[in-house]
């Protein structure tokens, strides 16, 4: 089965490979940037869906695989304050489709009122801790709980949920 991930971001292929794999031993997986269409920080889960599931479509069409999988971190407000979050659309080539969801973990206000203001968290989290693209590495989430869970774990799940779908059929028939 070859299985493409719409970005070059190794903790997202690492995510999907690991997940994948544990199920279809023998996929192939590739990945291709491509656009989510959406904004660089999605702020809803509805843009980050969107983006995700664009994500996933161009990479298929672009690769000609079986299956395509779009990912995208993405904050929201609450009540409570600014959230953190990622969203996994993974799509066969029949057009059905499965979401997965992360955990979610609140921000600091800090770095909210920054993404209030039109900024990117990746960026902001490496200006904050002095960090080097951790987004493509343990990510705000590895950061923020000193290591404990990192993006790749968290996407890794989400990926699973989105598979869902496809590795229960019985139920979503």
């Amino acid at each position: 089965m070859k299985i493409a991930v719409g970005s070059k971001n190794p903790v997202k292929i690492r995510a999907v490979e690991l997940a994948v794999q544990s199920f279809w031993p023998d996929a192939s997986i590739i990945s291709e940037n491509v656009p989510s269409g959406v904004s660089e920080q999605p702020r809803s889960e509805a843009e980050a869906i969107k983006g995700a599931l664009n994500r996933a479509k161009l990479s298929m069409e672009v690769t000609g695989a079986e299956m395509g999988f779009g990912m995208e971190g993405y904050t929201f407000e609450t009540e409570h304050g600014m959230f953190l979050s990622g969203i996994v659309v993974a799509l066969d080539s029949s057009g059905k489709k499965g979401i997965g969801c992360s955990g979610r973990m609140l921000l600091p206000e800090k770095l909210a009122v920054e993404i209030r203001n039109g900024e990117e968290l990746g960026p902001m989290v490496d200006k904050f801790i002095g960090g080097d693209n951790i987004k493509q590495k343990q990510g705000t989430i590895g950061i923020f709980t000193k290591g404990k869970l990192s993006r790749t774990e968290e996407f890794e799940k989400a990926v699973t949920l989105a598979l869902a779908r496809f590795i229960s059929p019985e139920f979503y028939e």
